[in-house]
């Protein structure tokens, strides 16, 4: 569930994000973590939107520290095992490798097929959005800018997107 305070934060987002934007719509992440952090840190948060803020940073922590334990395959052993990595299971739940079972590396088995499929897919439609701005902007060269080419093309409008599910 999004939270007053959650939607406070993205906004802080977008404020900044907006004000380092350059005139080509460029910006750099880098640059958008320390605007925000700045902002943040010159704010007077309220306690829900401090409450909030910390639990994106420890969210971002933990996720951070979670993709750096993740099995690989190591160089000197060729295998993947390492007592410390940690194999994420589904539903929240991970087993630090050295102690799992055979049921744990049939479910990170699934769980890493089931990743595989739905990222392809996600990959197969970008391709095929691509595909089809690349020969938009080939037939029209005289357009420029995306936001052109999907208005005057594919007949994109802001009242066919509910701007509150964006931001």
């Amino acid at each position: 569930m999004t939270t007053p305070a959650d939607m406070r934060l993205r906004h802080v987002v977008e404020q900044c994000a907006v004000a380092l934007t350059d005139a080509d719509g460029r910006f750099r992440k880098n640059d958008l973590i320390e605007a925000v952090l700045e902002h943040l840190a010159h704010e007077d948060l309220a306690p829900d939107l401090m409450v909030a803020a910390l639990s994106k940073l420890a969210q971002s922590a933990v996720t951070g520290w979670g993709e750096e334990h993740n099995p690989r395959r190591w160089q000197s052993t060729g295998r993947f095992f390492h007592p410390r990595s940690v194999m994420k299971l589904g539903n929240g739940i991970w087993v630090w490798m050295g102690r799992s079972t055979d049921s744990d590396m049939v479910q990170w088995r699934r769980l890493s097929r089931k990743n595989r499929a739905r990222v392809d897919r996600a990959d197969d439609e970008v391709q095929d959005y691509s595909d089809e701005v690349l020969d938009a902007y080939r037939a029209h060269r005289d357009i420029v800018c995306l936001e052109d080419l999907e208005r005057f093309v594919f007949g994109w409008s802001e009242d066919q997107v509910d701007q509150a599910v964006l931001f």
